[in-house]
């Protein structure tokens, strides 16, 4: 706002003494060379006044070279007395900054900024508590599952981001009355080729095509009354993995359901491995 007033006083001033003022002063020059009309008197009067007034062309070159240079040097003194105001401003700012001194910052008022930025920013999940063995060799059994029981449930050994899109699905599905639990998330490149050679098969993968070799997979299953339900033909189950799609796909991630090759516990992360690992 400051900034505005003193450009408009600078405009008015400039205009007001430097430029508007000499286009007066050449036009009250002009007027004042104008010579004066005498009154028909006699033609020896006449011929005295025109002997007596100076010549009109030089009269006007003069005027006109002194209203040059006063205009000019009119507008030689604009810049300096722009300039000289500017440093008043700058002056009286500066002698009365001393009056503005700014708060300390508190450790307090940290704290309060910290936790309302907390309040927005979602908290990292933690995984749920590892079930006992005895779960998923009934579920195992139950399902005709090779290896379940022996399966890699360690959700250190996935990719970070990964786990935390799973633990939100998780938390969503619970909420939907569907709790989920791990069946198997980072798969050996040894143990993927030793399940494609069962007689049931659970995966068309050989080693290394897998997701689940580079944490970027996993297997889940619903819970009920404490077991896991493994197989489709539940019709609880089958609700259950219906949801799972739902919310797999809405957090962006694909879902085994969709497949051919139905795999409905199944949820990996988007997009081909090859594209994945190159981007890596």
């Amino acid at each position: 706002m400051i900034l505005i007033v003193i450009f408009f006083v600078l405009a008015w001033v400039g205009w007001r003494f430097f430029i508007g003022g000499g286009s007066v002063g050449v036009f009250q020059a002009e007027n004042k060379a104008k010579p004066v009309s005498c009154p028909d008197t006699t033609e020896n009067k006449r011929k005295d006044i025109v002997s007596i007034l100076p010549d009109k062309s030089k009269q006007k070159e003069l005027l006109v070279n002194r209203s040059f240079l006063h205009k000019k040097l009119k507008l030689g003194l604009l810049p300096l007395a722009s300039l000289v105001l500017v440093l008043c401003v700058v002056g009286v700012t500066l002698h009365f900054n001393s009056r503005h001194a700014i708060a300390p910052f508190s450790p307090k008022e940290y704290s309060q900024v910290a936790h309302i930025q907390g309040t927005f920013t979602e908290a990292k999940l933690e995984p749920p508590p590892a079930l006992p063995p005895e779960v998923f060799i009934s579920a195992a059994a139950a399902a005709a599952r090779p290896g379940l029981a022996t399966a890699n449930r360690d959700w250190g050994q996935l990719d970070p981001q990964f786990v935390q899109t799973v633990l939100q699905i998780m938390k969503k599905m619970a909420e939907r009355g569907y709790p989920m639990a791990l069946l198997e998330g980072y798969r050996s490149p040894e143990r993927q080729d030793d399940l494609i050679s069962k007689a049931n098969v659970v995966t068309k993968a050989k080693g290394g095509q897998s997701k689940h070799q580079y944490g970027l997979a996993v297997d889940l299953a619903p819970m009920k009354d404490g077991k896991i339900i493994i197989s489709e033909r539940d019709t609880w189950a089958f609700a259950a993995y219906q949801a799972l799609g739902e919310e797999a796909v809405a957090a962006g991630l694909t879902w085994g359901g969709v497949w051919s090759f139905k795999d409905y516990g199944h949820i990996e992360k988007a997009g081909s491995l090859a594209a994945i690992l190159r981007n890596k």
